[in-house]
């Protein structure tokens, strides 16, 4: 693929936040900005709070507090905060109560838009009805339902009542959803009679009475009315949302808590083990969702009257849920929260709900995205898209073909691509570009402000042009306050494998010119006779291949490379196979890569094993090509696409074993 560069428009730059914020501070480039936060890690983060607006009810004595070792630090000290506060009661007293706080769509066309006087007027209720069934400080507050108003409602509602909001995947079983409900020790559920998806109704509230009855059981279960259906009953345990929130109830002030205070206990998917349980507290959802919105999405303020409105394809259960919202609505602006799939009851409605509700920040995981390019390669000029300001990705590495195609098709070029990445224990990015900033295709440009992070070699060793492993070389405030009541997981995870230094998972390549690429999970590398790669930079390749939409590559056992390389390729919406493709995609990554790289096997499928969140598990590739048929996991979205795979996998082993 030729060289491409991003140059962002003037006016972009002009009017961006960051451009306005580095002008007051004297600060001449946004690179010469993010070296400042990160030398000058105090200034950095002491002055973050102020520069952003966030309101203390006590402002802090001193930035943090070491004494534990930079794996517990503590963060703001002596101060007192609340999260509810800052993204909703504060925007209310200051008299934009009028403004939308969000909008949600139902896959049947029903809308409902909530203002922050109404938001605020819902979640006092709720949290009053915390304090009557004595929900508090610390309890727990699990939420098995998905992107819909009562679940962003329940979550505020405890951050006031200094609970611990921990949302659920709605996609979940109920052995899953039992096992996070018993890790967490919760108190609540807050779950929905059910909802939509593609045209199926699908019954939450008896996957949630299965689950609950797995986990031991609970105090009280709220259930929402979505679709009126009846649903098992509970007496004394169940109550109907609505009637919580019933009545005339006073306004419920956020309790004032130490900016360490747990707001959200985020378990990981759980693909491999034990789900890992990420505490984030109230100051890290407050200084690192708002701070990527403002200085890194453009999110104009809704009091210097901005009108933007997100819309990311996620679920309240995974981070970018809670992420949206609380970035969101921290500024007083908007978003968008949809319920069904993309694809249906039409392949264009992404582009319909954009055009519709003018969303002007749009993000997905890289697979969507393929998805939509492989559904609508052109986007009818039917719909209008000139609302939208930037679009974001995270999730997993994105490939160049995929990267333009958004740029281009779907933005005219005009637009900046905020690839970031990061993850639930972060609770935001390591890496990320802002909108100033020139981009190649897939890059996530450098570090986020204030993220000193690094790319490190097998024995420590910061590196250039080669991949390496992601680090953070010193704490953030809005890292994991341990694991749920698992410190030694903790330590052993994060912080044994470099000591007293972050080790993430990816695998991280720096370039020439400074930017920075992820090249996927470090336990995904492909070990080909003593050289390692990582699957995204072989998939880049194959899915420039013109028929090809997504790809996905493992590395198989060989009796002398040690490992080979397997591919699989879903072809373009429309494409028909034809003979001798396979070779060709083989052929395309030896041109590109080298002979030593070129797959051993190829093979078209119609899908590949991914979450509902857009990853791919190339995890359940491997197991299938050993000979394993694993029990489908809870986050997989389409288990037949295992059955697809493994019944290939004897012509792909004896392509292999040649």
């Amino acid at each position: 693929m030729p060289t491409y560069w991003w140059k962002p428009p003037r006016d972009i730059v002009d009017s961006a936040n960051v451009t306005s914020f580095m002008e007051k501070h004297g600060i001449p480039s946004y690179r010469d900005f993010v070296s400042r936060s990160i030398s000058e890690y105090k200034w950095f983060w002491w002055n973050l709070p102020g520069w952003i607006g966030v309101e203390w009810f006590r402002e802090p004595r001193e930035l943090w507090d070491l004494s534990r070792g930079v794996e517990w630090a503590k963060w703001f000290r002596g101060g007192l905060v609340n999260l509810a506060h800052n993204i909703l009661d504060r925007h209310v007293k200051s008299g934009l109560g009028d403004r939308e706080a969000f909008t949600w769509v139902g896959e049947d066309g029903s809308e409902r838009r909530l203002t922050y006087a109404e938001l605020k007027a819902d979640v006092d209720r709720l949290a009053r009805f915390f304090d009557e069934i004595g929900v508090g400080r610390g309890d727990v507050v699990s939420i098995y339902a998905p992107m819909m108003p009562e679940s962003v409602i329940a979550m505020i509602a405890a951050f006031k009542v200094g609970a611990i909001a921990s949302p659920i995947f709605s996609g979940f079983a109920p052995s899953a959803v039992a096992e996070r409900i018993r890790l967490a020790g919760s108190r609540v559920v807050v779950t929905v009679d059910g909802y939509l998806r593609r045209g199926r109704v699908v019954r939450l509230k008896d996957r949630a009475d299965e689950a609950i009855e797995l986990a031991g059981g609970v105090d009280t279960v709220i259930v929402a009315r979505r679709l009126g259906i009846e649903v098992g009953w509970v007496d004394g345990r169940d109550v109907y949302y609505g009637e919580a929130v019933s009545g005339k109830r006073p306004q419920r002030e956020p309790e004032e808590l130490d900016p360490e205070h747990p707001a959200l206990l985020l378990f990981t998917s759980g693909t491999t083990g034990k789900p890992k349980g990420a505490v984030i507290s109230h100051i890290g959802a407050l200084v690192q969702p708002p701070k990527e919105h403002y200085f890194n999405f453009d999110v104009k303020p809704g009091w210097e009257g901005g009108r933007d409105r997100m819309w990311w394809i996620t679920d309240i259960g995974w981070m970018m849920g809670p992420w949206q919202v609380i970035g969101s609505q921290f500024h007083a602006s908007s978003h968008l929260m949809v319920e069904g799939a993309i694809d249906y009851p039409s392949k264009t409605r992404v582009w319909s709900l954009i055009e519709k509700y003018r969303v002007t920040l749009f993000g997905f995981a890289a697979t969507v995205a393929r998805i939509l390019k492989r559904m609508t390669p052109k986007i009818p000029e039917e719909f209008d898209l000139s609302s939208l300001r930037a679009f974001g990705n995270t999730g997993e590495p994105i490939d160049p073909d995929t990267w333009l195609w958004v740029m281009r098709e779907v933005g005219g070029e005009e637009r900046p691509f905020i690839n970031i990445t990061g993850g639930t224990e972060l609770f935001g990015c390591f890496l990320l570009p802002s909108p100033v900033v020139e981009l190649k295709p897939s890059t996530l440009w450098g570090p986020s402000l204030g993220m000193s992070v690094d790319v490190y070699d097998d024995e420590g060793r910061s590196v250039r042009g080669v991949q390496g492993y992601l680090v953070a070389t010193k704490p953030a405030p809005s890292m994991t306050r341990g694991l749920w009541r698992d410190p030694e997981r903790y330590i052993e995870t994060y912080w044994s494998r470099f000591p007293g230094v972050w080790y993430h998972g990816d695998l991280a390549l720096v370039d020439s010119d400074g930017h920075w690429f992820v090249l996927g999970r470090a336990d995904d590398v492909i070990k080909v006779a003593g050289r390692r790669i990582g699957p995204a930079e072989i998939e880049s390749v194959i899915n420039e291949h013109p028929l090809v939409a997504e790809s996905a590559c493992v590395g198989v056992p060989h009796e002398v490379k040690g490992e080979a390389i397997v591919c699989f390729a879903v072809l373009r919406e429309g494409a028909e196979k034809r003979q001798g493709v396979e070779d060709e995609i083989a052929g395309l990554v030896e041109e590109r890569m080298g002979k030593p790289f070129r797959p051993e096997a190829v093979e078209i499928v119609s899908e590949l094993p991914r979450t509902r969140s857009g990853k791919i598990m190339r995890r359940l590739i491997r197991q299938v090509l050993s000979g394993e048929m694993p029990e489908p996991p809870p986050v997989l979205e389409n288990p037949g696409s295992l059955s697809e795979i493994a019944a290939v996998r004897d012509r792909v082993l004896q392509r292999v074993s040649g």
